[in-house]
């Protein structure tokens, strides 16, 4: 049985799944903010020549994930933890990362060495165009670097994660339903309700009970709300929007303001090294190199009980350096991200035996799932002139400010009523196209994965939660933006190698709006973006639309230009899923590798289904911690 103090510590953690935001290169003021901050003990730093020779568990990847991992196993000092981290300690940058507003104004995305500037491979249904794909690179991972917006998915997503799994095993699955997740996401938050000023600018609404008191990671609302966000709201009531008192526990469809990953007390960035890692005295127990790239896993030439075991791994510091090895007690850990996990596999020669083999790579165990089932959110802004001028400061409170103030929206909404939205989702269950065309990949045990996905996505949460998001976003100056971004996308695409070296980026194609269901709806998610921003009081503080503009009006011409212009929402997973084997599956409810008897992956990549939120790695990382009590 697990540990049901640290499963509740460590589900908790999905409860900050914060993601990145569109930024601007235009600020509206030189912040000059100062905080005090903590760094990592340098008995933790370590350089490669200062390694042990062995440890009880290796992380590969020091994120979002594998820090708060370190910190849980490395609380039993008997345990020794390293952790490899291909990017820099981050400390350099520390305001870039600290201050709220820096992540909009002097953002570090698309910025080395702090991000992996991958891109994807041109898109046939989206303009033949190559889309950035920023991920962090640095300690701390994407939480170092992202939107900080903090908002849980739905009561039905959770459980139909859990109902793709509990066939194979109803036991191990029941850590993934929503009673779990959500008791867990409370005990892991430390939430501070607005200050005053804020929550009467704003008209903040929350309910506290849906939140914790006593956890390590805090969420609170940026001490100052722009004015302009107090029409948000009434707003979105005018449009016919319903607004929520209470988001956080198990519902968020309609509009309010979503909490932030910030600490109030110095109103700086709340994210996995400081709020797990920075806060530490010095562990000799704890080691973490970064500027330390995981080249492969090791395998032991002997099996056990038909399991590979993972003898440890083999990492560098850069192309051309001297190759290391270090052993595993215990485990290998990848907590490389939603890109990397599946990389580090294939390049270590775990997945699908046709892609290892084009890239000389040996097959140690023919996994056909690993880099299948990747899925994201795509959004779209509409950029609307602003007649209202913002009172510029320098105060810490100024610069908390992150945009908050969202609305998920369900079909029925998007097509005008039950009735409408019904007869859309008959026609896909009607739908004659074969998964097979959809899906790029010809292993029967992937396109059941698909198949059994969008099932559960049609049949449990399609119709009930939300396929839209909505955001009010105030970064460029003299500007508003409301975007738009699809929550529950029907197209899925793959990560993979096509070189031995994990120095070589993979190959990412995510075959955005493949399945024609996605462009309806995103199309859908544009018109009542533009409903909002001529709905009063919003209205009245907005001038001429700027992009795309009057002359794009018809449904062709919209869908034209989402097409040509339409980007990530930084929320890519599945690369990893947990799935049953027969279906494609790469991990078990255990988060173990199949066919593996030590090697686990605890990151976004694990995630089967779409969560209508900003749900990331923080729940996986959560869950596995629990799961490891059973090794310890």
């Amino acid at each position: 049985m697990l540990s049901k103090d640290l499963l509740r510590i460590l589900l908790a953690i999905s409860s900050l799944s914060v993601t990145n935001s569109f930024v601007s290169a235009t600020p509206y003021h030189d912040s000059n903010t100062h905080f005090h901050r903590r760094h990592l003990h340098p008995r933790n730093y370590i350089t490669p020549d200062q390694r042990l020779d062995s440890y009880d568990f290796i992380i590969a990847g020091g994120g979002l994930a594998g820090l708060v991992l370190a910190s849980r196993l490395s609380d039993n000092s008997s345990t020794t933890v390293l952790v490899l981290e291909a990017g820099p300690s981050g400390d350099d940058v520390a305001t870039q990362i600290n201050v709220p507003d820096q992540t909009y104004y002097n953002s570090l995305l698309n910025a080395a060495p702090y991000d992996w500037l991958f891109t994807t491979v041109p898109q046939t249904n989206a303009g033949g165009r190559s889309l950035i794909q920023p991920r962090g690179r640095v300690l701390g991972g994407s939480s170092a670097v992202n939107g900080m917006y903090v908002i849980r998915p739905p009561t039905e997503q959770v459980n139909a994660w859990h109902d793709l799994i509990a066939p194979d095993d109803a036991t191990a699955a029941a850590p993934w339903s929503w009673d779990s997740f959500f008791a867990a996401m409370k005990g892991t938050e430390t939430f501070t309700p607005p200050v005053d000023a804020a929550e009467s600018v704003a008209g903040i609404q929350y309910n506290a009970s849906s939140h914790g008191t006593s956890g390590d990671l805090h969420t609170t609302y940026p001490a100052y709300m722009v004015p302009v966000t107090g029409n948000w709201l009434p707003t979105l009531s005018a449009a016919g929007i319903s607004v929520s008192s209470d988001a956080y526990s198990g519902d968020n469809i309609g509009g309010f303001f979503a909490t932030t990953a910030m600490n109030p007390a110095n109103w700086t960035r709340s994210y996995s090294k400081s709020a797990y890692i920075d806060i530490l005295p010095p562990r000799n127990n704890l080691h973490i190199i970064f500027g330390a790239t995981t080249e492969r896993l090791t395998f032991a030439s002997n099996l056990v009980s038909g399991n590979l075991v993972a003898s440890g791994v083999q990492f560098s510091t850069g192309v051309g350096t001297t190759v290391q090895s270090v052993s595993a007690n215990k485990e290998v850990i990848l907590a490389s991200g939603a890109y990397g996990s599946a990389h580090l596999l294939q390049v270590s020669g775990v997945g699908p035996s046709d892609v290892l083999t084009a890239a000389n790579v040996p097959v140690n165990l023919a996994l056909p799932g690993v880099g299948q089932h990747m899925h994201d959110h795509l959004v779209r802004l509409l950029h609307t002139r602003i007649h209202i001028a913002i009172k510029l400061t320098k105060s810490a409170e100024f610069g908390s400010f992150v945009n908050s103030g969202v609305a998920y929206i369900n079909g029925s909404l998007l097509f005008g009523g039950d009735a409408s939205f019904a007869a859309f989702v008959q026609g896909l269950n009607n739908s004659t196209v074969s998964a097979a065309t959809l899906v790029p990949s010809t292993d029967g045990t992937v396109i059941e994965g698909y198949k059994a996905v969008y099932d559960e996505t049609l049949n449990s949460t399609y119709s009930t939660t939300a396929l839209i998001e909505i955001l009010l976003s105030i970064n460029a100056a003299g500007q508003i933006a409301i975007q738009a971004a699809i929550q529950q996308p029907l197209s899925q695409g793959r990560v993979y190698i096509n070189s031995s070296s994990i120095y070589d980026s993979p190959i990412i194609d995510p075959l955005y709006l493949s399945h024609p269901a996605d462009i309806t709806i995103f199309r859908q998610g544009i018109k009542l973006a533009r409903q909002i921003g001529a709905t009063a009081p919003l209205s009245a503080a907005l001038g001429n639309e700027v992009t795309p503009g009057s002359a794009v009006q018809s449904d062709a011409d919209i869908e034209t230009w989402i097409r040509s212009s339409a980007g990530t929402e930084y929320h890519p997973s599945g690369a990893c899923a947990m799935l049953p084997l027969a279906q494609g599956g790469v991990v078990d409810a255990n988060l173990k590798v199949y066919g593996t008897s030590n090697v686990r992956v605890i990151d976004s990549s694990v995630f089967p289904v779409s969560m209508s939120a900003h749900v990331r790695i923080y729940s996986s990382k959560a869950i596995l911690a629990a799961l490891l009590t059973i090794v310890l």
